[in-house]
């Protein structure tokens, strides 16, 4: 068994977005590292390590079911995940679910009600970025689901079938399964 996604887990030795970095990428000065964020003195560049935005779907059948997702790759390779990825520069954000969900299991979706953002780590053997999680609850509008991308194996969970927190890849994601399987059993869902 895996170890459990937790908050001391780390990947290599813990650095932000910013570690290391002794040179302005603008005029090659020295920069002067503060808090969070790097500033050139010679030109003015300024550089802030903000987490990086990703979007997430809870995608749910008729019958409320859950659709998660087993990663195929590092980090947390073999570990339960939803659905969704990284933005890239200048996409929106339900435009990137529904690119990341195209890409990871062929289905295109209808986005429902918006979960919440969760802050979580996103590592690799250099170290790991803050990563900002945008999470919305989905159902399957068009295509039967098919692993594809990073995805290993795709399944169906009733709300009180989900893995356990130890087989769940993130840190934030446990926590919202647990929020979305009591709120849907309030809803009279499933």
């Amino acid at each position: 068994m895996r170890e459990r996604a937790s908050e001391t887990r780390r990947y290599g030795t813990p650095m932000g977005p910013l570690d290391g970095w002794r040179f302005c990428p603008r005029c090659a000065a020295e920069v002067a590292a503060e808090g969070g964020r790097v500033e050139c003195p010679s030109c003015g560049f300024v550089a802030y390590a903000n987490p990086v935005p990703a979007v997430s779907a809870l995608v749910v059948d008729d019958a409320g079911r859950l659709l998660l997702a087993r990663r195929a790759v590092e980090p947390y390779a073999g570990m339960w995940d939803s659905l969704g990825g990284f933005l890239e520069e200048g996409e929106e954000p339900l435009e990137a679910l529904r690119r990341e969900l195209l890409e990871e299991a062929a289905i295109e979706v209808d986005v429902g009600v918006f979960l919440g953002f969760f802050l979580d780590r996103y590592g690799g053997d250099d170290g790991s970025v803050s990563v900002l999680n945008l999470a919305w609850e989905a159902s399957i509008s068009a295509g039967e689901p098919v692993p594809a991308d990073d995805v290993a194996e795709l399944r169906w969970f009733g709300r009180d079938e989900l893995p356990p927190d130890e087989e769940i890849a993130f840190t934030w994601l446990a926590p919202c399964l647990r929020e979305w399987r009591t709120s849907s059993a309030e809803d009279g869902e499933g």
